[in-house]
């Protein structure tokens, strides 16, 4: 069975990244028809400029961490 990618990210049928609908309908035009967003899903427009900059800032820190710590066991590894 096929699976199709959403990128809505308001839509009641996603699921894990893929449309969840029994059937789709696509419009080359308009997109796809199926599509019915979720009433309690907050518009972006919600997020304040600093909290952005600060989810960045995390994730980027917990990237470089997990980096160092590839690095200090290939390192260790190397010396042995």
């Amino acid at each position: 069975m096929p699976r199709i990618r959403c990128r809505y990210v308001d839509c009641v049928f996603l699921e894990e990244g893929f449309c969840g609908a029994a059937a789709v309908e696509i419009d080359p035009d308009e997109g796809c028809l199926t599509y019915s967003r979720v009433d309690e899903v907050q518009a972006d427009e919600d997020w304040d400029e600093e909290e952005i900059e600060e989810i960045w800032e995390d994730e980027e820190d917990e990237l470089y961490e997990e980096e160092e710590e590839t690095d200090e066991a290939w390192m260790e590894d190397d010396e042995a």
